[in-house]
């Protein structure tokens, strides 16, 4: 477990980062982040949660979404965490490695998100986008690219505005289903960058996703997802 409030973790990603700087010139933060993590030269708070990562199964990334994503705390943790070598530049081949080829392959992660607006404001049509696609920077980008095995979000909507007796245990039970299906349920389908959809690594087939563009066009099933993403209460348990 992670409280990064109660830790009082550093959020930002600056020159403190690195007590040996491979060029103290100039601060290069994927030079410097390498240099740290090859060499066993970073901050005891980074490696200890690099260390949890790589000892675990499975993680979880339980927070409120603030202005459609992470708060700024647990950006700092990716930012601080995910260190060159181990997040990208794994193997020291570049972009060779992400996308489904990664550092963390085999592992699972997922979102527990609490929303404080209603569930039809984040319907496919809703006026602030749908869930699912505000959190493609984070599911896609922040975990599949490790190739962490990343599931629908689990997210507990209008918490302001809702009973605490009867949310709170719909929430839980909600959860409880979903943890103890973790390692059951089918992860959302992201297309993988070595898979033959991305000829050069860089962009989709014409053969694939025709007519698509956008987000979506590397999500090979889009609708499973939205399904368990948009309707926390209903249809349990989720699949």
């Amino acid at each position: 477990m992670s409280d990064l409030y109660a830790m009082r973790w550093k959020a930002v990603f600056d020159e403190d980062d690195f007590p040996e700087r491979a060029d103290s010139g100039r601060l290069s933060f994927v030079e410097e982040s390498g240099n740290a993590y090859l060499n066993a030269r970073q901050t005891s708070d980074v490696a200890v949660e690099q260390q949890k990562v790589i000892a675990a199964d499975a993680v979880i990334f339980q927070f409120p979404l603030w202005w459609y994503s992470m708060p700024a705390v647990m950006k700092g943790w990716f930012d601080r965490v995910w260190a060159y070598g181990l997040a990208y530049g794994y193997k020291n081949a570049g972009n060779k490695y992400r996308y489904g080829e990664g550092a963390f392959k085999g592992k699972r992660a997922m979102l527990s998100v609490v929303v404080g607006g209603p569930e039809a404001d984040y319907a496919p049509r809703g006026i602030n986008g749908p869930l699912d696609e505000l959190l493609f920077p984070i599911t896609h980008g922040s975990l599949f690219f490790l190739d962490l095995t990343c599931f629908p979000p689990t997210p507990c909507m209008a918490v302001p505005h809702a009973s605490p007796s009867k949310t709170c245990w719909l929430a839980k039970a909600a959860w409880r289903l979903r943890v103890e299906r973790l390692f059951e349920d089918a992860p959302i389908p992201f297309r993988a960058q070595n898979g033959g959809d991305y000829p050069e690594r860089h962009i989709l087939s014409s053969q694939v996703a025709v007519g698509q563009t956008g987000l979506l066009a590397h999500i090979a099933d889009i609708e499973s997802v939205r399904q368990a993403a948009h309707h926390p209460f209903r249809g349990w348990p989720f699949s």
